[in-house]
Parts: structure tokens; sequence; C-alpha cells
């Protein structure tokens, strides 16, 4: 909170610094907002600049940056605005010196003024001012949870077990173990030899009807 209360200020202060800075003298006497915008890339004219058309206008559009970069607590909008501040006072710096064959600085008024200071320091200070600036503070989201798209309808899974009206009245019995009804002391291993047989009325050769018992007994 200190830091982004610190680097606006000096933000402001560095935009204040080179939007004024064209209303000073920049090079013998003649003032930023006399220079063209065009003469920064064509060469240096004694042509006289518009307002609107002067120096001064990348120097507003660099302050504007700033008040939108503070408002927005936006470093790269601020670190921009020193960008352009710094970058067209430097290239004003270079055509002039080519056009007087070098610069000057003459403590009686001739050479380079107060405005080009002005305006370098101004970019100086924007660029400090987004250095400063700690950003705008990340706020932690929670886990957002998965919502069920409209339309879509979840269905449960198939139940596991009996349903609950017919395991409440479910005894764990020896009839009810594997559906062999009351055939408890049946030994499901054991081999089917001693299994019982039915014995069968064979007739007597002779016509005679064998007693039921005979079967019985001359079972080997």
């Amino acid at each position: 909170m200190i830091r982004n209360v610190v680097g606006s200020i000096l933000a402001l202060a560095g935009a204040t610094a080179a939007v004024w800075s064209p209303f000073r003298a920049w090079y013998d006497g003649r003032h930023g907002r006399d220079y063209r915008i065009e003469d920064l890339f064509a060469g240096i004219t004694d042509t006289k600049a518009e307002v609107i058309g002067s120096v001064l206008l990348p120097l507003a559009f660099a302050a504007l940056l700033t008040l939108v970069g503070v408002v927005l607590r936006s470093r790269l909008l601020v670190a921009l605005a020193g960008l352009v501040v710094l970058g067209f006072t430097v290239l004003w710096m270079v055509r002039v010196g080519q056009a007087e064959d070098g610069l000057a600085v003459d403590p009686d008024g001739g050479g380079l003024g107060t405005g080009v200071a002005l305006a370098l320091l101004g970019g100086v200070l924007l660029l400090l001012g987004a250095l400063l600036m700690a950003g705008r503070a990340r706020s932690r989201r929670a886990p957002e949870e998965v919502s069920t798209p409209p339309g879509h309808t979840t269905h449960p899974g198939p139940p596991v077990g009996p349903p609950p009206e017919e395991r409440a009245g479910y005894t764990d019995t020896p009839a009810n173990r594997g559906g062999y009804g009351g055939n408890e002391g049946y030994d499901r291993g054991a081999p089917p030899y001693d299994a019982p047989t039915r014995s069968y009325d064979v007739p007597d050769p002779d016509g005679r009807e064998q007693p039921p018992d005979r079967d019985r007994w001359n079972n080997p």
C-alpha cells in the first residue's frame, strides 16, 4: 500500500514536469511547444509549430498514460509513459545536435534550457514511480466447485445388495445359504456315492409279485 502511494506520487510529479517542460525554453530561448513533431523525424527547422502539433502532444499523451496507470495501479502503463517522455526528449536532442553541430549549455540562457531538464527529470521520475509501485494485489480465489451443466442430470449407480426393505427381513440361516433349503448337513464336496437308492417293484418270473423289501436286501 505504501509503495503504491509513493510510486503514484513520483509518477504524477514526473507527468507534471513533462507536461510543463514544453512551456519552458529548450534551446537558445526557443520553447518546446515551438518545435513541430515532424521536425523530430525530418530535421529541425525554423518553422513555428502549433500547440496541437508540437512536442507537447506526445508529452501530454504520456501524462494521460500516467493517470490511467495510477488509477489502475499498472506499473506497465507508468513505465511506458516514462519511456515515451525520455524517447521523444532524446530524439529531439539528437536532431538539435545535428542541426547545431553539437549541443551547448550557456549560463547566460543560450544552449540547452530548463525545459529539456524538466522533460528528462519527468521521464526519470516516471520510471522510478513504476519501479516503486507494487501493482494490483492478486486476490486468492477459492477453488471453484464443479457445477452440473444445465439440462444434465446425474444418475446414481446401481444399488449394491438387496433393497433396504428386503435387507431388514433377511436372516442368516442355514436354509438361506446357497438356496439349498434345509440341507445343512449336505457336504457339497462329497462324492455322490452314498446317495440313497430308489427301490422298484420287479415282477417275479413266475408271475408273482415280489415283496418291496426284496430289492433292498438284494441290492449289492
